[in-house]
C-alpha cells in the first residue's frame, strides 16, 4: 500500500453491519461448502494428532502451521469475491505467504498475551484490534508490524462495534460446539469468511488501485 492508499483507508469511519457481514460469510461458505468443511476437518485432524501424539511439539506445530492454514480461509474468500475458480488446493495458498503470516500471528499473539497479563483489558483490546493483522499482511504488501498497526488503527476507530462482532462470532462457534462439535466445521469457516467480508468492505476503496492487492491466482 502506498501512503496515498493508507490515507484513503482512514478517510472514512469504519462502519459495517454485523448481520450483513455474517450473511456474506454464509454466502461465501455456500459457494464452497464441501471444501470448507473438508479443510476445517483437516485442520482439526492436524491439531488433534499433534496434541495426542506430538504433545511436546504441539505448540511449535501450531505456531508454524496454523497461521498459514488460517490465511487459506482469507485467500479463498478473496477468490470467491473476485469470481476466481476455487479448488481444494486453493486453501493451502497461505503457505505461499508462510513467513509473513507466521511472524504476524506470533507477534500479535505475544502482544495479546502480555496484554492479558497486564490486567486483562489491554489483551482484550489487542485481540480485537489485531483481527485484520493477517488479512493486511496478505493483501497490503507491507511488513508484519505495519500490517498489525494498520489493523489496530482501523479497528480502534470503531472498536466497540468490532468487539460486538467478535462476541457474535464467539456465540456462533459456541453453537457449533454444542452441536457435538460437528457444527464447528461450518461455523469456523463462516466466521473467517465473515471477517474477510468486513475487511473487504472497509478496505475496498484503498486497495482498489492497481498495485493495492497482490495476485493470489
Amino acid at each position: 500500500m502506498t501512503e496515498g492508499q493508507i490515507e484513503k483507508l482512514f478517510q472514512q469511519y469504519p462502519e459495517f453491519n454485523i448481520q450483513e457481514s455474517i450473511r456474506k460469510g454464509w454466502e461465501f461458505f455456500k459457494t464452497q461448502p464441501l471444501n470448507s468443511v473438508a479443510f476445517s476437518l483437516l485442520i482439526f485432524t492436524i491439531q488433534g494428532l499433534s496434541t495426542f501424539y506430538l504433545d511436546n511439539y504441539s505448540l511449535l506445530i501450531s505456531i508454524l502451521i496454523s497461521p498459514s492454514l488460517t490465511a487459506g480461509y482469507f485467500l479463498v474468500a478473496n477468490r470467491i469475491s473476485r469470481g476466481v475458480e476455487v479448488e481444494f488446493s486453493s486453501y493451502f495458498e497461505g503457505f505461499s505467504y508462510w513467513g509473513i503470516v507466521i511472524v504476524t500471528s506470533l507477534i500479535s499473539g505475544i502482544l495479546i498475551f502480555f496484554g492479558i497479563l497486564a490486567l486483562v483489558l489491554p489483551g482484550i483490546y489487542l485481540a480485537v484490534a489485531f483481527m485484520f493483522g493477517i488479512p493486511f499482511a496478505l493483501f497490503s504488501g507491507r511488513d508484519f508490524w505495519f500490517s498489525l498497526e494498520l489493523s489496530r488503527r482501523l479497528i480502534t476507530m470503531n472498536w466497540w462495534k468490532f468487539f460486538g462482532f467478535v462476541l457474535v462470532l464467539v456465540g456462533i462457534n459456541i453453537v457449533g460446539i454444542i452441536v457435538f462439535f460437528v457444527g464447528l466445521l461450518i461455523t469456523i469457516p463462516v466466521s473467517y469468511y465473515a471477517i474477510y467480508a468486513v475487511f473487504e468492505e472497509l478496505t475496498a476503496d484503498a486497495l482498489a488501485e492497481p498495485k493495492g492487492i497482490p495476485e493470489v491466482e
